[in-house]
């Protein structure tokens, strides 16, 4: 039974102890933040530090003028750590130390992106952006994609390639002081995560569908669900909309994955999804042709009720392997792990993946050891 754990570059980097923690946890590898959105992160173990504010999706790498001049969307490089290449820094101390290192590469969750390029960020049926959120729509976005994997993993050791945000996000996103907590249903929720954009509607039109009135069904379908009158979308341009975005993720995925095994050819890929088709997010929905592109899925189970297991059991219909993607942070509760870790192992999970070694005080680590020493003692 494989157990991974994550952490960031500024985990490793300046913490003597980090590389002991990681044995005392005992995992397999660490899966490392190689380009990450923006976060304010808990350091609560580190020596130096206790919060970083990383105000800005940033690649840890360095960003090389030869490959992202004249492109509209490049990343940028953090100024919260110090050096041009902080992942290789903090993946070599690793790497030196025997420990197996796994890139972890969020894709279209770029909000400083977004902002500065609203044309190509997701769009919801009110003509109100979301920036953090790329649309894969547009070729623009499927190729800054690909090239940041690329770059990545230029000139770097790959144990296997982990990515995130392979598809859209929607309308939940944790940001500075949300406030849209509870305030939408789950069917309100999906059609607010319509992209609307030019791309997409483009994408409608080809199947046959007239943009104004998809739109307007969009609407009255959020507005039915505030007033409690239903007026849902009609189901055959539901499914249109869910194929013209699951089109648009296909086309992400594969274009990062050829560039993925171009510059780490043979290296295991590991997508974050989730089996419900019309999820969005950092684990989108996977499409029909998801899980046979990739070596194994890793899917969301932070919460630690019965109905976790049955989303990852879900997933494992897929025929691919699965990993559970857990946590001792909220929403888990730490009284339902043994349960919980319990039930992901008997349907079967090929292993969990921590979240997080470098956000976790030290208590987490103690019930990350706990976590350990009961999926190994299940297996």
């Amino acid at each position: 039974m494989r157990i991974s754990g994550h952490a960031y570059p500024w985990d490793v980097i300046g913490d003597p102890s980090f590389v002991d923690r990681v044995a005392e946890v005992d995992v397999d590898g660490v899966t490392l933040a190689a380009a990450y959105h923006s976060a304010r992160a808990a350091t609560p173990l580190h020596p130096v530090r206790q919060v970083v504010d990383a105000r800005y999706a940033a690649l840890y790498r360095p960003v090389r003028e030869s490959v992202w001049a004249g492109r509209r969307l490049r990343p940028a490089e953090p100024d919260w750590v110090d050096g041009r290449d902080s992942y290789g820094e903090a993946a070599g101390i690793l790497t030196d130390n025997g420990i197996p290192v796994t890139p972890w590469i969020v894709l279209t969750h770029a909000t400083r992106l977004g902002q500065a390029f609203p044309d190509l960020a997701v769009t919801n049926c009110f003509g109100e952006t979301y920036p953090y959120a790329l649309c894969p729509a547009h070729a623009e976005v499927r190729e800054y994609a690909a090239t940041l994997a690329a770059e990545v993993l230029r000139d770097v050791p790959v144990h296997e390639v982990s990515l995130e945000a392979c598809g859209q996000l929607g309308v939940n996103h944790l940001s500075h002081h949300d406030k849209t907590g509870g305030a939408w249903s789950p069917a309100a929720v999906r059609w607010l995560s319509v992209c609307c954009c030019s791309g997409c509607r483009s994408g409608w039109a080809r199947h046959g569908l007239d943009p104004d009135t998809v739109v307007a069904a969009l609407r009255d379908a959020v507005r039915g669900e505030a007033a409690e009158t239903a007026r849902p979308v009609p189901s055959d341009m539901a499914q249109t909309l869910l194929s013209v975005r699951h089109d648009a993720t296909d086309r992400l995925r594969a274009e990062t994955l050829a560039a993925v095994r171009q510059a780490a050819p043979g290296v295991p890929v590991v997508l974050h999804a989730n089996p419900d088709p019309w999820a969005t997010g950092a684990s989108p929905g996977l499409t029909p042709t998801a899980a046979k592109d990739v070596d194994a899925l890793l899917v969301p189970a932070w919460p630690t009720a019965p109905a976790t297991t049955e989303t990852v059991a879900s997933a494992m219909a897929s025929g691919v392997p699965v990993d559970a993607y857990v946590t001792v942070l909220p929403p888990a509760d730490l009284d339902e792990l043994p349960s919980h870790i319990g039930r992901l192992a008997e349907a079967g999970v090929r292993g969990l993946n921590l979240y997080h070694l470098g956000l976790a005080p030290r208590h987490g680590l103690r019930a990350y050891t706990e976590i350990r020493d009961a999926m190994r003692a299940a297996s």
